[in-house]
């Protein structure tokens, strides 16, 4: 057998630099390259490997999490075809990771992360950062990462590396099993050299396939479909990331079933298709609520049915409901006691499609249908012609971009208010031009992952709608996007605090507590001052920006021309009414005190108790 001999590190980068995905014929490589940290938990060992071999790009991030987000923003616009390594040092640069790690398995996004470890020799320990333990000598920090892993491994002698990356990449490159995938690296043993196959080190193909259900099952899905008298699908993420949306508009356009879509989901029809009845859920449309509460057989395609799409498992009323679950993964395509049909999306609706030939919803289905799509297009122009002055209402604000921007333009955002306007006014025109990391809705994720947006798509605009909340939670990859030329369009909107959670707080009986960026009174010790003067047009110009203040929507359109001939990253400033928001049409199970001296908080026990009796298990 020939052999090379390489470090652990160098055999890694090696091993990864030559893994290719195909799938309907297009072949690329796999990772992109490398985001990362150096600090002496990896300098020596991934560091060096990165440095002697240019053809695998490295980038340096400003934060930990903030890079796994890049990655997976990158990965997400890429259909989960294609992806980064992230790499840390020990201690808190690997434990930064854990929540972007998290994030990632959530959202059933391939990413690959490689914190370095303590001493596999144990020798010098406890070294630098080390966790101890006085039970264990095998544990370290790194073991956080088990529970938001699809795999997780860790190599404590340089052989382990020749069985352990093959299940790295059939795991990453699993369409039903991929997420997050740690591959845990002790620092003396990333530089150990080891005489490793040189077989090892060839190019190597993972074909993505399209799997089919049994006959029998497709067969009984057909049968419940023709049956039916008022279908419904919900349109998750899977739908996009198979390239199903083409054969879902054919279906629908000719059968009339009417079509939802999640937050994932949402692209997975043009907006003005006559079918797409757009939003599902707790920040649904009325439409959509209105037909899912009808529906007798619901088709989930791609989607995991969170309580956002459930309307906290009220939302499906009708009680002979059933559900048919269209889903690569198993786990999620028996969920509400549906007839699972597992495999790939595209795949499954082009036989549903044949097989579905002679079968239309009947007519007063599909006009109630149409004219509820229509209905809702009115209420957003509605939304969109608004003229409110200063501040700004949100809602106008949004409508202002979606009108600006291309249709092949993108939109980014993850949490706070904007997530469920946009959920609900975005006018989708493509697939992927609706990107929302919600399954962890996590704060500070827009911008980091606006770069990964960028770099996964060059040629189009990204627009990254960013609250003030998670602006200040993480925004320092702004210096990352300017190091790699790369011009991400940030739309800061400043409602001074935790508007969303304020909102929920209100409507829970808790007027908002905790959710202002208030100086603390001296007269009544509490966050009820005066508000903090917070200069983001100063902080995003420190870090390089081109930045760009309006006052109102007027000013802010004039902004987004010239932000469009700016060559680099810019932000634009606006402050919004946190009073004023795009109303909502359903409910959402968050639990209210069951005691309290306040009658707001009474009250709105009193609410929840009747929302909840409309709930049901889905057996």
């Amino acid at each position: 057998m020939r052999t090379i001999r390489l470090t652990v590190a160098q055999a890694t980068i090696a091993y990864l630099k030559n893994q290719y995905v195909e799938r309907d014929g297009g072949e690329h490589k796999f990772f992109a390259g490398c985001f990362g940290i150096l600090g002496h938990g990896n300098v020596a060992g991934i560091g060096q490997a990165l440095h002697q071999d240019p053809e695998f790009p490295f980038y340096v991030a400003r934060n930990e999490q903030g890079m796994v987000h890049s990655a997976v923003a990158y990965a997400k616009v890429k259909n989960r075809l294609e992806t980064f390594v992230c790499t840390t040092s020990i201690g808190p640069g690997a434990t930064n990771m854990v929540t972007g790690a998290a994030l990632a398995t959530i959202n059933r996004i391939p990413v690959l992360l490689i914190p370095g470890d303590i001493f596999a020799t144990r020798q010098v320990a406890p070294v630098l950062q080390q966790l101890e333990s006085n039970t264990t000598q095998d544990i370290s920090v790194n073991d956080c990462f088990k529970p938001v892993s699809k795999y997780w491994d860790r190599i404590n002698r340089p052989e382990q590396l020749i069985t352990a990356l093959p299940e790295v990449m059939r795991v990453l490159t699993s369409p039903a099993e991929t997420g997050a995938v740690t591959l845990s690296i002790p620092q003396d043993v990333q530089a150990e050299a080891y005489d490793f196959p040189s077989e090892m080190f060839e190019k190597k193909i993972w074909t993505i396939g399209r799997t089919l259900p049994d006959r029998s099952l497709l067969a009984r899905a057909v049968s419940l479909i023709k049956k039916s008298k008022k279908p419904f699908i919900v349109a998750g993420g899977g739908t996009i990331y198979s390239g199903a949306t083409d054969v879902l508009e054919e279906m629908v356009t000719r059968t009339g079933i009417p079509v939802a879509e999640t937050y994932a989901g949402k692209g997975s029809l043009p907006y003005d298709v006559s079918q797409n009845l757009g939003a599902v859920g707790v920040t649904g449309t009325p439409g959509a609520i209105e037909v899912a509460k009808e529906a007798d057989v619901v088709i989930g395609i791609g989607t995991r049915y969170s309580d956002f799409t459930t309307i906290s498992k009220s939302g499906f009323q009708n009680p002979n409901v059933r559900f048919i679950n269209i889903n690569v993964t198993e786990f999620d395509s028996f969920k509400h006691g549906a007839l699972p049909l597992v495999g790939d999306a595209k795949a499954i609706l082009e036989e549903l499609n044949q097989q579905l030939s002679d079968f239309e919803v009947g007519e007063p289905y599909r006009k109630k249908v149409l004219e509820l799509n229509k209905n809702w297009d009115d209420f957003v122009s509605g939304i969109y012609a608004e003229k409110n002055g200063t501040p700004a209402f949100q809602g106008e604000v949004i409508g202002a971009v979606n009108n600006f921007s291309e249709a092949k333009d993108i939109v980014l955002c993850a949490a706070g208010s904007l997530p469920g306007d946009l959920h609900k006014l975005w006018r989708t025109r493509n697939p992927k031009g609706f990107h929302l990391e919600y399954g962890y809705s996590c704060m500070g994720y827009e911008i980091a992952g606006g770069l990964g947006a960028k770099m996964a798509r060059p040629n189009s605009e990204i627009y990254v709608m960013v609250g003030d909340g998670s602006y200040l939670m993480m925004s320092q990859e702004i210096v990352t996007a300017i190091q790699e030329r790369q011009k991400l369009t940030i739309i800061l909107l400043n409602n001074d605090g935790y508007s969303s959670i304020g909102s929920l707080s209100a409507s829970l009986g808790s007027e908002g507590f905790g959710t202002y960026y208030r100086y603390r009174n001296e007269e009544t010790d509490q966050l009820d001052g005066g508000l903090l003067p917070v200069d983001y047009v100063a902080n995003a110009a420190s870090m390089g920006a081109h930045v760009i203040k309006a006052s109102n929507v007027a000013e802010f359109k004039e902004a987004l021309k010239e932000a469009k001939t700016i060559d680099k990253t810019t932000l634009i400033y606006i402050e919004v009414d946190r009073k004023k928001g795009v109303p909502g049409f359903a409910w959402w199970d968050v639990a209210v005190a069951e005691v309290s001296e306040k009658d707001a908080v009474k009250e709105s026990f009193e609410t929840y108790q009747n929302n909840k009796k409309t709930q049901k298990y889905y057996l």
